[in-house]
């Protein structure tokens, strides 16, 4: 679907590996070009002609976001990427707004960008994290969530689809749940905003993060997505140019308006031009179709790789394009040198979700990450080298 548009098809090269970063087409590249060849300039600085076309250029994109997950353009925060959003929902809101002994509600899938940050704000004020049970499968079932929420928690943060595992968590009962017990829901939309159709407003999100680099836009670029009364008490983690309305020698000083408060400094202008225009490519071919082809895909998948015995697979009936297993006897990366002998691109590793070897019986696993510009003959060409592992060591000592 779609491959023509990608430069780096072109090649002898089999990518499954889109949950760590995405290809990029060409119509993404040429809008970035563009910005650097015809208009470069700062926004919001100048009053000359390739200033003002700059501005239009960069402000478009916020409604463009606003109309993907369907939120208010000014609930739209530019950010470096889903990791410097999720800093922000904790450094800038919940540090302000949760104390000590308050319960923040995590899980062991979850990747580093969503743990870490909780545990620095532990480490300052003393909330306390409590994880939620994953079932048999390592998932996260509303029930077993339900199960540990008390009257002390606040803050509910999680994945929309596991960056491991693949499971689709329910954020819009979730968040329905949240609304009515007064818990703040953040979602990390990471893995599921360019897969799938996200709705901010209809699954009852406080916070949304999630990464240009994911979508088939550069990297530098994220959003962070907050409700406009939320935003409106959280405080910018960075300050400088471009965000304040007034300083003076007496220390008095006014901020601008949210979004623009949250992004001081000259901002990646190119990358978010560039995320506008993924965002517009992404429209056209539609969300309901790259999921359906993904899945497609993975049902493949999952069918042929029944051909193989020493096959461990880890999440059968996640509804998601991730597929995570393991080559019986053979730590992760040697299968992933070992199929990048065959020209195929797959993830190794524990994926930055550190903690899930509490759960699982590995600590490292091989990810096949499908998107809508993959197809069965990649597949194909994937089962034959899996078929052939018995010779993996010759081939990549």
């Amino acid at each position: 679907m779609h491959r023509e548009d990608f430069p780096m098809l072109d090649g002898n090269i089999i990518y499954f590996d889109n949950g760590a970063t995405t290809l990029k087409p060409k119509r993404v590249v040429d809008a970035m070009n563009r910005y650097y060849l015809e208009h470069t300039s700062n926004i919001h600085r100048g009053d000359y002609d390739a200033a003002i076309q700059s501005n239009l250029a960069y402000d478009a994109v916020r409604d463009i976001v606003a109309r993907f997950v369907n939120c208010k353009s000014k609930e739209v925060i530019y950010t470096s990427g889903a990791t410097y959003s999720i800093n922000l929902v904790v450094f800038g809101y919940m540090r302000k707004h949760l104390h000590k002994g308050d319960v923040v509600l995590l899980n062991k899938a979850e990747h580093a960008s969503n743990v870490l940050p909780w545990i620095k704000l532990q480490e300052e004020i003393g909330i306390d994290i409590q994880y939620i049970p994953l079932d048999e499968n390592y998932e996260i079932t509303f029930d077993n969530l339900v199960k540990v929420v008390t009257d002390k928690t606040k803050v509910i943060s999680l994945a929309h689809v596991s960056n491991v595992i693949g499971d689709v968590r329910d954020v819009k009962r979730i968040g329905k749940y949240c609304r009515e017990n007064n818990i703040i829901f953040h979602v990390d939309g990471a893995q599921s905003v360019p897969h799938m159709k996200v709705d901010f407003q209809d699954s009852c999100m406080d916070f949304l993060s999630f990464s240009g680099h994911k979508m088939l836009g550069p990297t530098g670029v994220g959003i962070l997505v907050g409700r406009e009364e939320l935003l409106e008490e959280m405080e910018p983690i960075c300050y400088g140019g471009g965000m304040n309305s007034f300083f003076e020698e007496d220390s008095s000083y006014e901020l601008k308006s949210i979004p623009v408060r949250f992004e001081a400094g000259t901002p990646p202008i190119a990358e978010v031009i560039g995320l506008g225009e993924a965002i517009t490519y992404l429209e056209e071919i539609g969300m309901d179709n790259i999921h359906k082809h993904e899945m497609d895909l993975k049902d493949y998948f999952l069918s042929r790789v029944k051909e193989i015995d020493n096959v461990i697979l880890y999440n059968n009936n996640s509804e998601s394009g991730i597929v995570s297993f393991n080559l019986e006897g053979v730590f992760a990366q040697d299968t992933s040198v070992y199929l990048n002998h065959y020209h195929i691109c797959v993830r190794a590793g524990n994926h930055c979700a550190k903690l899930l070897k509490d759960d699982m019986p590995v600590q490292n696993t091989v990810r096949v990450s499908l998107y809508f510009y993959n197809t069965r003959e990649e597949i194909d060409v994937l089962i034959e080298a899996l078929k052939n592992s018995k010779d993996l060591f010759n081939v990549i000592i």
